[in-house]
């Protein structure tokens, strides 16, 4: 089973959807506990969640349903970037003896299903395909062996991320911040769900063209590095948000660069994770 978050009518809500792809809302004696999908992570209820919502959450009709990103509300989004040896490549960067680590905003996050607003200013729309961690249990100085332990779940992540203004400086933040450029989603697994990250393969599609296939298992800083690297500078906090980096094959560095443009259909797929998929449109 996934976790959901999404809107009804303008109402923020949550849940699950079933073994058959039915969304069922949280119950409201549980919704009334627990706010949120990272309230419910927060105190640890994640199964007590999934077993209220098969028993008695009401089914939520699809048509109605806006998808919110899996975590709406997250304290902090951590990125990862040079996180493959692909990738390292094809940037012609050298190799690093830490984790490259840069932030987004939480109002940079955007929904599967969402319209990605390119800035009619440029168009060096670029996609980066990643897997996400969502923080279960928070904490400073959280030990390599202990830090899957820290993990609640995972889900798909599109570090969209507009160029020119990426490289304006060798500050990344401006590029990386655009409003709604971060689709997170369509779901959360957890951990306990989900396929061994080993074992998990990241596939990015372009209008149906592969442009990114790479295995989890290339990731340069492994998870539990990542984990514990952050949490030496700054605690971590359930619902945190943590990019592992994107593989070899973004537009920019292709010969010639392919951006995306409007009408363009993005898929980021990762095993046992589902289809995280976007259409292109032009930020108002």
């Amino acid at each position: 089973m996934t976790f959901l978050s999404f809107e009804v009518h303008g109402r923020a809500l949550y849940g699950c959807r079933d073994a058959s792809g039915q969304i069922r809302q949280a119950p409201a004696d549980f919704a009334a506990r627990h706010a949120d999908l990272k309230t419910v992570i927060a105190a640890g209820r994640l199964e007590e969640l999934r077993q209220a919502a098969l028993e008695r959450g009401p089914v939520v009709e699809a048509a109605a349903v806006r998808m919110l990103p899996v975590i709406p509300n997250p304290g902090k989004v951590f990125c990862v970037g040079l996180n493959y040896k692909t990738h390292v490549a094809e940037t012609k960067r050298a190799d690093s003896e830490y984790p490259s680590i840069f932030v987004r905003f939480a109002d940079s996050l955007a929904a599967h299903g969402d319209l990605l607003p390119r800035p009619a200013f440029s168009t060096r729309f670029d996609f980066e395909g990643e897997l996400a961690l969502i923080v279960g249990k928070g904490g400073r100085n959280i030990a390599e062996s202990d830090a899957l332990g820290a993990i609640a779940g995972y889900a798909c992540f599109n570090d969209v991320s507009v160029r020119d203004w990426q490289r304006h400086t060798h500050q990344w933040t401006p590029g990386k911040n655009f409003p709604g450029t971060g689709p997170l989603g369509p779901a959360l697994v957890a951990r306990a769900d989900a396929p061994d990250v080993n074992a998990m393969t990241l596939t990015t599609r372009l209008n149906g063209q592969v442009m990114q296939h790479a295995d989890v298992a290339d990731l340069i800083f492994t998870i539990p590095v990542i984990v514990a690297y952050l949490s030496r500078f700054t605690p971590l906090s359930p619902g945190d948000v943590i990019a592992t980096g994107t593989p070899g094959g973004v537009g920019d560095r292709r010969d010639p660069p392919i951006y995306m443009k409007e009408g363009d259909v993005i898929e980021v797929e990762i095993t046992g994770l589902g289809v995280l998929r976007n259409t292109v449109g032009l930020a108002a």
